[in-house]
């Protein structure tokens, strides 16, 4: 899990469905690792030719994507992805998903995608085995517990410590709960979101983190009686960016980060910041 609290705006939240993912075909001519010469579509290092293959996991959650189908271009991410290969001279049908679960993208080695975009916070640790976009989005960590729960009425990280706490493993929640938090006894870890939220309703923990976005179509639609404690910034004075993910040398990251840079200067991630991930207000800050 990789978010933070009170929303004006929920309604943008969609529904979930089953990813189509697909295994790349492998007929490249250039590996991903080649520099770009330019970013002409046609002299881009592709792993596949003509077709710009992307990564994220399964489920693949909302608001990031909706009805578990990053193809659809719905949900902030999928509509990212699809900007930025609009920018570089992809149709919609020239791009191509594929499954990769959140704990494998970050691992050293080749990579059977172009990119990968799953919240992926960029981390110093990460960086030294894959490389990153710029940010697209500035996240903070969320916790979540139950209305009525002692968690609940949490105001502070001291207030936290004691706590039963979880979040997905390999995620920065995890990480924050870790580094940050230090509470008394281990954190619990889950293999995705969907069992953190479970072991929530089930008491098995206090409380869970997760990223701002997710923590709030979790309380707001998935665990109606659930409630955003407060957010936090997990890096010390750093603002938590997610990035694209690529296999170490990819020629693509300049040609991305320029795709980027066009979309921030023109508004168009702004406007589908606000579509997909509503406005942030009001969620308290823990210190």
């Amino acid at each position: 899990m990789r978010s933070r609290g009170s929303v004006a705006a929920l309604a943008l939240l969609l529904p979930v469905a089953a990813l189509a993912a697909c295994a790349p075909s492998n007929n490249s001519s250039s590996s991903p690792s080649a520099s770009a010469s330019s970013c002409e579509k046609s002299q881009l290092p592709l792993l596949n030719n003509g077709t710009l293959t992307i990564g994220t996991d399964s489920p693949a959650y909302e608001p990031w994507f909706s009805k578990n189908d990053p193809t659809n271009g719905k949900g902030y991410e999928s509509a990212v992805a699809y900007a930025v290969a609009k920018q570089l001279g992809f149709s919609h049908d020239e791009v191509t998903w594929v499954k990769v679960p959140f704990n494998n993208s970050y691992k050293p080695g080749a990579k059977n995608f172009d990119f990968d975009i799953n919240q992926i916070s960029i981390t110093p640790a990460r960086a030294k085995v894959v490389d990153f976009s710029d940010g697209y989005y500035a996240a903070s960590q969320a916790v979540i517990a139950l209305k009525g729960d002692p968690a609940a009425s949490a105001s502070s990280i001291a207030d936290l410590k004691g706590l039963k706490l979880g979040a997905q493993t390999g995620t920065t929640s995890l990480t924050a709960i870790r580094d940050v938090i230090q509470p008394d006894q281990q954190p619990a870890v889950f293999q995705n979101t969907n069992a953190a939220k479970q072991a929530l309703l089930n008491h098995q923990v206090d409380a869970i983190l997760a990223d701002l976005p997710t923590a709030f179509y979790i309380s707001a639609v998935e665990i109606p009686g659930s409630t955003i404690v407060g957010q936090f910034q997990p890096e010390t004075g750093q603002q938590e960016e997610f990035g694209m993910l690529f296999e170490q040398g990819s020629g693509l990251v300049p040609c991305v980060n320029q795709a980027l840079a066009t979309l921030k200067s023109n508004g168009t991630l702004a406007a589908l910041e606000k579509k997909w991930l509503s406005d942030v207000v009001n969620v308290p800050t823990l210190q």
